[in-house]
């Protein structure tokens, strides 16, 4: 399982420090209906998430060997080398289009209008962020593909798999214990975290994403030179 674990931890992480989630929680709990809609949110990031990397992993894991039982199919491999790939040209991506000094994102048209929103809609964003998000959605394809072409047995590969979406969901069960939790300071603490993730975001993500292609092209190079 260690194995496994250590694999995905890097993508988890990726996922877990995604500004647009915890940005929506926040905002949703400051609304009439935020609580039903937080935990709608919240919900439909877990579920969602969670079908993509049992898909992922259980498609992986079934893909055929690579001429090893032990090792992993070569076709993972292969994968793996075109999402580091694509982890490096978005890392790049992600800093030629920071905001300019003295300059603010301009927010997503659904911010815009959160304090309409039902807990359906809520849930049916959250499945948006976590699956239908580029980002997010490489972070997840990559994570699960890496548990899959561990070492670690199925039980292992199934423990990591949840501790995955564990982590990967923190930016939206972290909101949801503060406020649920925290009483009067909550409003505090949840908006002080609102403007770091959103002032600092685009650095931490950046080098996220350029660790993790270095890491993918050089396990999946190792791998095929193997």
């Amino acid at each position: 399982m260690g194995d496994a674990v250590g694999q995905m931890l890097a993508s988890a992480i990726g996922i877990a420090i995604s500004p647009l989630p915890l940005i929506a929680v926040i905002l949703m709990l400051a609304t009439p209906k935020g609580h039903a809609n937080g935990i709608a949110f919240t919900a439909g990031w877990l579920v969602s998430l969670a079908v993509l990397v049992t898909v992922v992993v259980l498609a992986s894991s079934g893909g055929g060997a690579s001429g090893d039982d032990d090792g992993p199919a070569s076709w993972t491999l292969w994968l793996k080398l075109g999402l580091g790939v694509l982890f490096l040209l978005m890392g790049v991506k992600q800093w030629k289009g920071r905001p300019r000094e003295g300059h603010a994102a301009e927010p997503p048209g659904w911010m815009k209008a959160i304090d309409t929103f039902t807990p359906g809609k809520s849930a049916g964003l959250a499945a948006a962020l976590a699956v239908a998000n580029p980002k997010n959605l490489v972070l997840a394809v990559g994570g699960a593909v890496s548990i899959a072409a561990s070492t670690a047995s199925t039980g292992g590969k199934t423990a990591a798999a949840l501790l995955m979406v564990l982590i990967a969901s923190l930016c939206t069960l972290l909101p949801i214990g503060v406020y649920l939790l925290g009483g009067q300071k909550s409003a505090k603490v949840l908006g002080e975290w609102k403007a770091w993730m959103a002032a600092h975001n685009t650095a931490i993500m950046t080098t996220v994403l350029i660790i993790l292609g270095a890491k993918y092209i050089g396990d999946a190079i190792s791998g095929l030179a193997g």
